[in-house]
């Protein structure tokens, strides 16, 4: 008897047809999942951020807005200056340089020469006599003269005439004795200068963001030179990024501070009833001139040219914009950056400069790795939904906006203007995190034999 071969058994079908459709089922899955309808509206973050009602960007009203910085203008920096003088006016405070033959020097002497520090000052001669703080100046043997207003010349004939008409000199001599006045010293005012933008900015979380960082001059202002131009060159320039678009300038001589900050303080005691705080008419109080540096076209600015003059005892001050932030937080993890003052920043700006990513960087495929577990890039897929808390003004309560960052790429009524206090959270959608999840899993499934 002829023995039989062996046989190997037919292997069952059904499984093999289930092993092969296994891979095509779970593809089918994540693509359902994916192309899922409204799901780009859910996420994956906490719950209490997922059921927070937005209004889509593309739909705010225009209050909620920000205006653009674009508009702006720039305040003519001839308008921070006072206007040159052709002819220097003496006022008290000058020291004139005063020599009179025999009164005032010995006759035949040579007079005294004076060479100031100051190289725009030429040299003067004669003996020093300041003048006083009524305008005149005090010389022997005849009554003060009302020199101030006057020009160096009309005080030199002024001086002459009080002599000739004091019977001290006489006319027929005046040819042969010498009356010289020159300016010794111009006048001088001291002002006090207060910036907040000095010194170099300081944070934590390595953005611009840092606090006020301020300093204080005392300058001294020569006469005609005594505005606020000269005051802001003088410690350092216009105001820089830290700084706001304007100068304050309190008048010396105002009081009425402490009776301001009373008011101040019962007006902010007082109930509101509709939840809204309204503005003060003047935050800086009493004797506050503001110099607006950038305008609106709307609101041009309408300061003088008495309103830059400094006078002894005047303060400027440039305040700092230290309120001038947005906050960050989801994916973008927490921090807080300063706004550009004098450009804007929209919403994917703003995300691009807290280091966020915008806009998918590949396929999907350079995260795939068949021999190494997870790929180089496990985040294929960027983060496509932002939620952005705006404060109202006058502290009117918020608005919560939501923004389609991967519409916002090609739809400019999704790229938002970001504005002062806004919190920018970006979150990632339920898709999102299944693909990438997926694509960071599918070299260990491909290795385990699950396809």
């Amino acid at each position: 008897m002829i023995a039989a071969p062996l046989r190997r058994p037919l292997p069952d079908r059904s499984v093999a047809r289930r092993a092969a459709a296994r891979p095509t089922l779970l593809l089918a899955a994540l693509a359902a999942v994916v192309l899922a309808p409204g799901c780009q509206s859910m996420s994956l973050g906490s719950l209490g951020s997922y059921c927070i009602e937005a209004i889509p960007a593309r739909r705010l009203p225009p209050p909620a807005l920000a205006r653009s910085k674009d508009d702006l203008i720039e305040t003519s920096k001839a308008r921070l200056r006072q206007r040159p003088q052709e002819v220097y006016a003496l006022g008290a405070g000058d020291v004139l340089g005063v020599y009179i033959e025999g009164v005032l020097g010995e006759e035949g002497a040579v007079p005294p020469v004076n060479f100031p520090e100051d190289a725009s000052i030429p040299p003067s001669i004669g003996f020093p006599v300041p003048v006083r703080e009524d305008g005149t100046v005090s010389l022997p043997l005849i009554p003060p003269v009302y020199v101030a207003g006057g020009t160096i010349a009309q005080a030199e004939e002024k001086v002459r005439q009080a002599y000739i008409e004091g019977g001290i000199l006489n006319p027929e001599t005046l040819s042969t004795i010498g009356i010289i006045i020159t300016l010794q010293r111009q006048r001088e005012v001291r002002v006090l200068v207060i910036r907040e933008d000095a010194g170099g900015v300081q944070n934590a979380t390595e953005n611009d963001a840092g606090g006020k960082s301020g300093s204080g001059y005392l300058v001294d202002l020569k006469a005609g030179e005594n505005d606020l131009l000269t005051a802001l060159s003088a410690t350092g320039g216009l105001p820089g990024n830290e700084a706001m678009n304007e100068a304050i300038i309190f008048k010396g001589g105002e009081t009425g501070g402490a009776d301001f900050d009373a008011r101040v303080a019962a007006f902010r005691r007082q109930p509101i009833p509709c939840g809204c705080k309204p503005p003060l008419p003047d935050p800086y109080g009493p004797g506050a001139i503001r110099i607006p540096l950038r305008f609106f076209p709307e609101a041009p600015p309408t300061f003088t040219e008495e309103d830059i003059i400094l006078e002894a005892g005047d303060i400027v001050y440039v305040p700092a914009r230290d309120r001038e932030k947005y906050y960050t937080g989801g994916v973008l993890g927490g921090g807080e950056y300063l706004l550009p003052r004098d450009y804007d920043l929209n919403i994917l700006q703003a995300i691009a400069a807290a280091r966020g990513d915008i806009g998918a960087t590949g396929t999907g495929i350079s995260g795939i790795n068949l021999f190494g577990g997870r790929g180089g890039n496990t985040q294929i897929f960027p983060p496509s939904r932002a939620i952005v808390v705006r404060q109202l003004p006058n502290d009117c309560g918020e608005v919560v906006i939501e923004v389609d960052l991967a519409r916002a790429l090609t739809d400019p009524r999704e790229r938002i203007l970001i504005q002062p206090e806004d919190v920018i959270v970006v979150q990632y959608t339920v898709c999102e995190e299944i693909a990438n999840t997926t694509i960071s899993l599918l070299p260990a499934l491909l290795l385990r034999g699950t396809f």
